[in-house]
Order: structure tokens, then sequence, then C-alpha cells
């Protein structure tokens, strides 16, 4: 993997985003879904009251892996290895055993398969999961990976699954205190 760690703003909050790993561009910016995949991503948490800026500052934003995997020889990001994960995983149980998060947000399939079975995201995206963690019960809404090479979440029923996510969410009540 390929440094620098890069992980969102130190703060407070009863959401947790967790991505899969940052791209290759998220380092030189210091921030994660700092490239295409995050104009994706925050246009669809505009869509339901938080700007970027707002978003950035109000919700904890980790990942999977927290180095660039580097590029995958057939073209895009390399997934990170069953190694690697488990090298950072660490860091992400931490992270939710400080947080205690009410809101678990992983968005992509690596990131969702962390805490469920994953077959198709249609099985499991536009619905809500209820986890048992040591903090007690977590709420999770997956999200489909952002990825301009994606076209899942652009199509049916990618499409319609992506806006009853984001409805999940919007009415969640850790969201509510985080937009008002």
């Amino acid at each position: 993997m390929v440094g620098p760690v890069v992980m969102g703003n130190a703060t407070t909050s009863p959401i947790l985003l967790i991505g899969q790993a940052p791209g290759d561009k998220e380092g030189s910016a210091g921030k994660p879904f700092a490239w295409t995949a995050g104009k994706t991503l925050f246009k669809w948490f505009d869509s339901i009251g938080l700007s970027e800026s707002q978003f950035r500052n109000r919700v904890y934003m980790a990942a999977v892996c927290r180095c660039f995997p580097g590029k995958n020889p057939k073209g895009g990001d390399r997934v990170p290895s069953k190694t690697e994960i488990a090298n950072c995983r660490r860091w992400l149980d931490r992270e939710i055993e400080l947080l205690q998060p009410k809101l678990l947000l992983p968005v992509g399939k690596l990131a969702i398969s962390q805490f469920l079975d994953v077959d198709k995201l249609a099985d499991i995206i536009g619905k809500q999961h209820r986890l048992g963690l040591s903090h007690g019960d977590t709420d999770l809404i997956p999200l489909p990976h952002p990825s301009g090479a994606s076209t899942w979440h652009r199509t049916e029923p990618g499409k319609s699954l992506l806006a009853q996510a984001l409805n999940l969410i919007r009415l969640h009540p850790a969201w509510q205190v985080l937009s008002d």
C-alpha cells in the first residue's frame, strides 16, 4: 500500500462512514473522498440536508484500509488484500469502540462486507440493518460505491435502492441530530 494514511476530521459523531480505501488523489488532498467518487457521494448527502463541508465536520469518516492500495494492472484501483484488511482492522475496531456510533454507513461492497454477508448489492442496499456491537445495537445503512466507473447507482434497481437508502439515512435519529 502507498502512504500517506488518509482519514477524515477527528470529530465526535453519532455517525461513522466507512469507505474502502483512499484513491490515488486522496493522499495529496489529505482527506477521504476528495475526487470523483467524493463529488457523487457529497451530492447524495447534500440532497438529504448536509453539504460537503457540513458532512466533513459532523460525520466521522474512516476506511477499511487507510492507505492507497495501488493501481490494478487491468485498470482502476487495486482491491486491498485480506492481509492488508486485517492489518488495518484494529484501527476501525478501535474507532467503533471509541465513537460508539448509532449509525454506520459502509460505502461499497468491501466496506459493507466487513459487517454483512454480501452476495448482491440489490439484496442489502435500501434497507436498514441492526448490528450487535460491543457497545450495543447499532444501525447500518449500506451505500453503493459512488465511483464514476460504476453504473450500479445510476441504473435500476440501484438508482431506486440508493434513493431508499438515502431516505432511511435522512429519517434516522442520528442524522436528524446532525442536520438540525
